[in-house]
């Protein structure tokens, strides 16, 4: 599916595409990138299609459900969950205990710091359930960092328009 394609799903399918999609991203799962999807949705936002602010606040939910799905499932499968995990995706094995030593070095602040780093933002959820951070600031920073990544490439596309998709076709 291509650029296109996902832009056709915004128009017909309107903002819900966007939450499904940046939540799939957000538990982990095959999708589009949010280097494809936030600057289109900017993009979809900047044409008068949808309100920014709307869209910035579905992409935020939708990262933040993703994550608290995430963290539920490290936090009551613990070490199982994560184990089975790893199993499935060995490749982020090391990321994941690079991310488990961040949290425990750094805190809250090593969370809102992975929710900015690629590949690692998405996995950091699963650990911080594993090390039974507390959900209500587990949240806060994860919130932090899943709104200011996103208002980062909504924002280009919102201000960069076209030009960010033809980048990306």
């Amino acid at each position: 599916m291509g650029i296109h394609e996902l832009s056709s799903y915004f128009n017909q399918y309107g903002v819900i595409v966007i939450f499904v999609i940046v939540l799939l991203e957000y538990l982990n799962l095959p999708g589009f990138p949010a280097g494809v999807i936030m600057p289109l949705a900017g993009v979809w936002a900047s044409s008068g299609n949808i309100n920014f602010g709307l869209v910035l606040f579905l992409s935020v939910l939708a990262g933040l459900c993703g994550s608290w799905i995430l963290y539920l499932l490290g936090k009551l499968g613990g070490e199982i969950f994560l184990t089975k995990y790893v199993k499935r995706f060995p490749k982020q094995k090391p990321i994941i205990d690079q991310t488990i030593n961040r949290i425990k070095d750094k805190g809250y602040l090593g969370v809102f710091i992975c929710k900015l780093i690629p590949v690692i933002r998405t996995v950091i959820s699963i650990p911080a359930g594993v090390l039974k951070m507390d959900f209500i600031g587990y949240t806060f920073f994860s919130m932090l960092g899943i709104t200011l990544w996103n208002l980062i490439f909504i924002g280009l596309g919102y201000f960069l328009g076209e030009p960010v998709i033809n980048v990306l076709s």
